[in-house]
């Protein structure tokens, strides 16, 4: 069969869910290689035109397809699905199933193990499934490997982010397509291994290339409007943090100080605790353990040997008798040489000396009571009475 847009659809339409189905159709369109920008086109015509269950079947083909022409090196038609791949997923995934749905995301997870697409295509994919999912009220996580897979799952400071690189991804699908025609293009005509046609053909031809060129050159402008918006966007979020580190960094040397300050404090209680700190004493640092020597205290001022003078010897007087001492000016009498006979100088009456617990005692010698004791120092009363107690 010829390749023409009605045998596309028809091959399309009759497409069924087997695997023969599949495998016979997508083989009749790589046949067809040339066409796949044309072919792409009515693919995703039909499936907008299909049900969600023949969606499906197409989403298989485009699977089929794009597996077999990325395993054996020809790009035509991962190229030519990467910028209507998002929008395709998307109309199939919306309103199927949850059955379908799963069937769906599942062929999304293989394009992603296996690379068939590149990352912005997956991207693109994962945001609009997810933009589904929120508009229906279940969230569901995204596809891995997107940061922007979900709203909910997007950090307050990266959220000015979302909207610029959005744009980002869905001008880079078109910019894809718009550069490798335009190069492609250019080099049948300008190329090395190139010939010239006849020259009513090359301006033909050069016209064609001005306009692929063109498209391409606008493609890429804004592309790069809406990459300069990312990388302020970009610049923003990392002056935030390089501010942000700059302020955390000095909050770690504070405390890095601190713990080591807290660490030598410990370190000094343990050892005063070891060196016999009373514990229901408080710690301060007066107390508490040095390493420095402790001072010895000066030495105490010690009194000289040498007994202090006790002035001039002062004689020893010998004892006397008891009630002899009536006088306060008598003089002791002087112990006998030869005698045990003492003549006292103030009296007239002899005494014996006698020895009473080690020392030397004296006695009257006579019988009389009271010794002659003289006129001097008695009262003239007592004298009277002793005299007439004598001569009685």
């Amino acid at each position: 069969m010829s390749y023409s847009p009605d045998n596309v659809l028809a091959k399309l339409s009759a497409l069924s869910e087997t695997t023969d189905s599949i495998v016979s159709v997508a083989q009749w369109i790589m046949f067809h290689r040339r066409h796949a920008d044309r072919t792409v086109q009515l693919w995703l015509q039909r499936l907008k035109d299909s049900t969600s269950t023949k969606r499906l079947n197409l989403i298989y083909l485009a699977n089929e397809v794009a597996q077999q022409t990325k395993a054996r090196n020809r790009e035509d038609f991962v190229v030519a699905f990467s910028p209507i791949m998002a929008e395709a997923v998307a109309t199939a995934y919306k309103g199927a199933s949850a059955e379908v749905q799963q069937r769906i995301q599942r062929v999304v997870d293989v394009w992603r193990d296996r690379g068939i697409f590149e990352e912005p295509v997956l991207e693109a994919i994962a945001t609009r499934i997810n933009e589904i999912n929120q508009n229906r009220g279940t969230a569901k996580a995204g596809l891995g490997g997107s940061i922007f897979g979900s709203a909910t799952s997007i950090p307050a400071e990266l959220a000015p982010l979302t909207t610029p690189q959005q744009n980002v991804t869905k001008l880079l699908l078109g910019m894809k397509t718009s550069v490798n025609a335009a190069n492609q293009e250019y080099d049948k005509l300008l190329g090395p291994g190139s010939t010239a046609p006849s020259a009513p053909v090359f301006a033909a031809r050069l016209s064609g290339l001005l306009k692929n060129l063109a498209q391409a050159e606008g493609a890429v402008d804004q592309c790069v409007k809406a990459r300069r918006e990312l990388v302020a966007a970009l610049q923003k979020v990392l002056e935030s943090n390089r501010n942000a580190l700059i302020a955390e960094e000095d909050q770690l040397e504070t405390f890095v100080t601190r713990r080591m300050e807290v660490e030598g404090k410990k370190t000094e209680v343990e050892r005063a605790i070891m060196a016999g700190l009373p514990h229901d004493e408080p710690y301060s640092p007066a107390n508490g353990f040095n390493d420095q020597p402790v001072p010895e205290p000066a030495r105490p001022e010690i009194e000289a040997l040498t007994p202090p003078d006790l002035g001039p010897d002062i004689p020893e007087q010998p004892d006397t008798l008891d009630n002899a001492d009536l006088h306060s000016s008598s003089t002791l009498a002087q112990e006998p040489k030869a005698e045990d006979v003492d003549t006292h100088p103030g009296f007239g009456s002899p005494y014996k000396s006698v020895m009473v617990n080690g020392s030397k005692k004296r006695k009257l010698d006579d019988e009389t009571d009271f010794p002659d004791l003289g006129e001097d120092g008695i009262d003239s009363d007592v004298a009277d009475i002793l005299r007439r107690d004598s001569g009685s």
